[in-house]
């Protein structure tokens, strides 16, 4: 299959290789409230370009200024200073029919009679197309492409028949959309947690309701466990009957455990720094399901751990769960402001004894536990979906590059990949 592709310049394939604007053509003044959205780094991160990000907008008459910066449905964007190497395609699904790129974006307009945007895309998210894109960066500064659009045009690329395209696309694309709609479903799981949470120990709803005589809307055996009139406290008015203590009746916060980079082997436990797992290792300290938090460099990001991990010394983890319980303790703690106990040093550094003493909310076990059995069934169908995720993103990054190389038979990936979905 792959002899019979035969590799064609950018340049011959494309309608249109154009960069964005000058920097000073889009600047904050420009921005406004609606209109037509620029495109920057922030949603070049997926094949497609992500419409669920937030735009800044510029007006109409701003936009036809700028018109070889205006793209459109199916033009491939790629940015070239910065976060150089990212590549994405507007869907045809996309939220609007018109866009403009930033001063950082730079783009191609393909000729669909011959090569389609998706295939192109795919292309240089392989090792090979990475290499052809980055291989006229600059390091000085800000990593930078030279010359971007005139290199572009050089850069040759595997030309299959457009239906082998097609095919590859298909089941490339087919995997990416899974991917993103179970990060949309683990994103759904999330909100459900967190604004159950709100509604129960923050906004107190289902008192309110029982105050108003209203139906709080969830089992009488349930709604009966929470009073039906709120008291003033030192926090504001709160659930008649809930108690008032320092964090440390509630839960207690212990510093992380040193362990050099050296000693980050592939293992079965994560390592869990301030601002994320930061590898594995074949020891574990802490049985999970745990919750850390950072305490170092990153203040304020809270992980939820399904498995028995090992916290770094960046990092604070709960050592012991007193009025609460796994679930509960990760979004009471992520309604926190850990900024404001940052201990002045030139690192941000969260002082835990401070927030130890902070006056914290004590709603009853009962209720705790209540949201517990909810928010851990998200938490478990969340960690189901994420597995799955990384499966079809291995298998997605597997069948890449040897589909665009043309050395895997479509029909067989195509096998390969009805079996892996």
């Amino acid at each position: 299959m792959a002899g019979e592709w035969r590799e064609a310049r950018i340049a011959e394939v494309a309608e249109k290789v154009a960069m964005g604007p000058f920097g000073s053509s889009i600047k904050i003044e420009t921005f406004v409230p609606s209109g037509v959205p620029v495109i920057s780094g922030q949603h070049l991160h997926g094949s497609k370009v992500d419409d669920r990000v937030g735009f800044n907008f510029v007006s109409e008459d701003h936009a036809d200024r700028l018109k070889n910066a205006n793209v459109q449905r199916g033009d491939v964007i790629f940015t070239h200073a910065g976060n150089i190497g990212q590549v994405a395609f507007i869907p045809e699904s996309s939220h609007f029919e018109r866009y403009v790129i930033s001063q950082r974006q730079f783009y191609m307009r393909c000729d669909r009679t011959k090569i389609l945007p998706e295939f192109v895309v795919a292309y240089f998210k392989t090792p090979e197309g990475q290499h052809q894109l980055l291989a006229n960066t600059s390091q000085v500064g800000v990593p930078s492409i030279a010359q971007p659009v005139t290199y572009l045009r050089t850069i040759e690329i595997p030309l299959p028949p457009l239906a082998d395209q097609r095919a590859i696309a298909y089941i490339l694309g087919t995997l990416d959309d899974k991917i993103a709609l179970n990060r949309q479903m683990n994103e759904t799981l999330e909100a459900i947690a967190r604004a159950l949470f709100k509604s129960w120990f923050v906004d107190f709803d289902p008192v309110r309701a029982r105050a108003e005589g209203r139906d709080p809307g969830l089992p009488k055996s349930l709604a009966n466990r929470f009073p039906a009139r709120l008291v003033d406290s030192e926090l504001g008015a709160i659930p008649e009957g809930w108690e008032i203590g320092p964090l440390d009746c509630v839960l207690v916060l212990q510093r992380g455990f040193d362990l050099p980079a050296t000693k980050r082997i592939s293992g079965a436990y994560p390592v869990l720094a301030a601002s994320g797992p930061s590898g594995t290792h074949n020891k574990f300290m802490v049985r999970g399901p745990g919750v850390t938090t950072g305490r170092s460099g990153v203040l304020g990001k809270v992980y939820y751990v399904h498995e028995d991990f090992w916290p770094l010394n960046t990092s604070l983890w709960v050592k012991e769960f007193r009025h609460s319980m796994p679930a509960y303790a990760s979004h009471l703690l992520r309604g926190l402001d850990f900024e404001s106990f940052n201990a002045g040093s030139a690192v941000p550094t969260l002082n835990r004894n401070h927030v130890h003493n902070l006056p914290t909310l004590l709603p009853p076990m009962s209720l705790i536990a209540a949201f517990e059995g909810v928010a851990t069934a998200c938490l478990k169908r969340q960690k189901h979906i994420d597995d799955q995720s990384h499966t079809l993103a291995t298998l997605r990054d597997t069948l890449l590059p040897k589909l665009i190389a043309g050395e895997l038979c479509i029909k067989k990936a195509e096998r390969v990949f009805k079996e892996g979905a």
